[in-house]
């Protein structure tokens, strides 16, 4: 069993965001020692690492909420989850596209700068005239 500061050390969670998290009842069965501290387990924490998956794929605190209580009907909900899971992933990858293109625009302007301060290219601007 693990207390919440260890907890937050080995999902890489914050305290204050961990406590959100239960206080919203996004981490069920979670159990008090003596003391009435909240205390986690090895099954916590493996849900706690899918939350923080979740939320990295754009889920909002309801969309937990909705898939946490999918996951809780137990196997009969699996399609539905496994749809949820398509559409965060088609989202993702738009997202990952354009995240390209914008790398790949930097690599070309990185690369154009190295070439007008090597001399091999004449700078160009869009916004200023460099002739005058």
């Amino acid at each position: 069993m693990y207390s919440m500061k260890k907890t937050c050390e080995k999902v890489g969670m914050s305290y204050e965001t961990l406590k959100y998290y239960c206080n919203e009842g996004l981490i069920p069965n979670v159990k008090r020692d003596k003391n009435n501290y909240r205390i986690f387990d090895d099954n916590n924490v493996a849900w706690i690492n899918s939350l923080s998956c979740l939320k990295n794929c754009d889920m909002s605190i309801e969309e937990m909420k909705q898939y946490l209580a999918l996951c809780l009907q137990g196997p009969s909900t699996i399609p539905e989850r496994k749809k949820i899971l398509a559409t965060k992933k088609q989202h993702l990858l738009e997202k990952q596209k354009k995240l390209q293109e914008s790398i790949n625009f930097i690599d070309w302007k990185q690369n154009f700068y190295d070439d007008v301060l090597s001399g091999k290219t004449e700078y160009v601007s869009n916004l200023i005239d460099v002739d005058e």
